[in-house]
């Protein structure tokens, strides 16, 4: 009988169980976060209160959930799974953030979407990469909560230079009227899905385009923020 060793993406110690793919001890041992604003998920001193710049110009979503900022190891995992074809990482990504929603959701600071959306990719970039690494998070996390998921709810209808290579300004317009909803979502509580966060800039244009369309609420899942 053939016996398939499984063993923590991270420090490469036998699982108990397999498909938790990072262990329990390398989870306690995640990078600590700083107290982080609800909304923006940057800094701030009360982590219970939206902080001054949300206050004075906050994005387009309501919460933001993540699990830690975007430094190793996680972003080396990230990096994995994004750029070396290594899919079989984001089941143990998505348990990552599914149990820090839990938390957040056990004390009441955000709601069960109905709907999962994953940032798209323009289907050329997805056709080389050969997947979306946000779908392949969205699908375990949709199952995992009985929410409705379908990588068609958003469209990329046209391709753009890569965010990383820009700078805020530059990301800000890089973005604006990319996106198009083809499904009916009005009315629907929303948790919109990316891989990292780090201006916001492609998020606040999707969440822009989803408030048009009549939805509940929004919530904004990440991996990572960039603190």
């Amino acid at each position: 009988m053939l016996t398939i060793i499984c063993q923590c993406w991270l420090c490469q110690q036998r699982l108990y169980h397999s498909w938790h793919g990072i262990c329990c001890y390398c989870r306690r041992h995640l990078l600590k976060l700083p107290p982080c604003c609800p909304r923006c998920g940057l800094p701030c001193t009360c982590p219970d209160l939206p902080c001054g710049r949300c206050l004075s110009e906050p994005p387009n979503w309501e919460s933001l959930t993540f699990v830690s900022d975007y430094a190793p190891p996680l972003s080396g995992l990230i990096k994995k799974l994004k750029f070396n074809g290594t899919t079989p990482l984001a089941p143990a990504l998505a348990r990552l953030l599914l149990l820090r929603w839990l938390d957040a959701f056990r004390h009441g600071k955000v709601i069960k979407p109905d709907r999962i959306i994953s940032v798209p990719l323009h289907r050329w970039r997805h056709w080389r990469r050969g997947y979306n690494q946000t779908d392949l998070l969205a699908q375990p996390l949709a199952r995992w909560l009985n929410c409705h998921y379908s990588n068609m709810t958003l469209q990329r209808i046209r391709a753009t230079p890569p965010q990383q290579k820009l700078n805020a300004t530059a990301r800000r317009e890089n973005m604006q009227g990319i996106f198009r909803c083809k499904e009916t979502i009005r009315g629907q509580h929303i948790a919109l899905l990316d891989d990292v966060v780090t201006t916001g800039s492609t998020l606040n244009e999707i969440a822009k385009l989803l408030w048009t369309e009549g939805i509940a609420s929004l919530q904004v899942w990440c991996i990572c923020r960039t603190l």
